[in-house]
């Protein structure tokens, strides 16, 4: 398995992709809650010319045989499915309730259209509790004035402790501290795991990301913060797991990610908008 950043094809990604086709990995955003460039911010890497530094919220697109499958819903949902092509999302498994994870979720509202059925969530009952709260309108009974007037949605609920099944595959829910308020969930499939948003893995936790070959992980910048991993506890997490390979993701602009991205361990690497990995192990 290698990650490699792969060109935009020339039409839209709009229907299942065949079955003999391997399951790929994009990060549509691996940035902090406020992005980067931040607004109103002239540091050097919000003032980077490098594209790796324009870093839209957090969010990763999972191509599978039986449908795309989207983790998490942030604000800048639009511009990145624009940017990666992919016209249709059939399924959607969320980390957590954070402004940033969950305010593009009004975005699906064309995807009915063409399942022919609401989209799919995934989510623990804050998670929800959240989006009808956010998003009461959509779950309104007054009758449309039109189709497409509101997201049409169908929400399943997940725990901390039993895997499911979404688009044919088999999901292993990873409990995860958020500092000192807030539970989030990442996730494993086959070997690879999705941990975003976190500054402590319990034991139990730790024990569910044994054995992978690749491991994308929080790490928001050098310096602690109360409720995100930084670079170095990210790589005591990594070496302690022993990931065949490693991505860090929710990145701040703290991080230049040519010179960062030269001081990693050979085998640890940073994620950026548009990256795509092709991950055969994902079943």
């Amino acid at each position: 398995m290698t990650a490699s950043e792969s060109a935009n094809s020339d039409s839209y990604e709009t229907n299942p992709p065949s079955s003999d086709i391997t399951p790929e990995v994009i990060f549509l955003g691996t940035g902090t809650s406020v992005g980067v460039p931040a607004i109103g911010c002239e540091c050097d890497v919000c003032q980077s010319t490098d594209p790796r530094n324009n870093r839209t919220r957090c969010a990763i697109l999972i191509r599978l045989p039986e449908g795309n499958l989207l983790i998490d819903t942030p604000p800048d949902l639009r511009t990145q499915l624009l940017r990666e092509k992919i016209g249709l999302v059939h399924a959607v498994v969320f980390t957590h309730e954070h402004a940033d994870h969950i305010y593009g979720l009004d975005d699906l509202r064309l995807f009915p259209f063409r399942l022919q059925r609401p989209v799919p969530l995934y989510c623990r009952e804050e998670v929800e509790s959240r989006i009808r709260t956010s998003y009461d309108y959509a779950f309104s009974t007054r009758t449309q004035t039109h189709a497409g007037s509101r997201p049409q949605l169908q929400i399943h609920s997940i725990n901390n402790d039993d895997s499911f099944e979404v688009l044919g595959v088999q999901m292993t829910p990873v409990p995860l501290k958020h500092g000192p308020h807030f539970d989030v969930l990442g996730f494993r499939m086959g070997d690879f795991a999705y941990c975003t948003d976190t500054n402590h893995i319990p034991e139990s936790s730790m024990e569910r990301l044994r054995g992978l070959d690749t491991l994308v992980l929080d790490a928001l910048r050098f310096t602690p913060h109360p409720t995100h991993f930084n670079i170095d506890e990210a790589l005591e997490v990594i070496d302690q797991l022993q990931p065949r390979q490693a991505f860090l993701t929710h990145l701040g602009h703290d991080i230049d990610h040519g010179p960062v991205e030269a001081s990693l361990p050979d085998h640890v690497h940073l994620a950026h908008d548009g990256l795509r990995l092709s991950m055969p192990s994902i079943s």
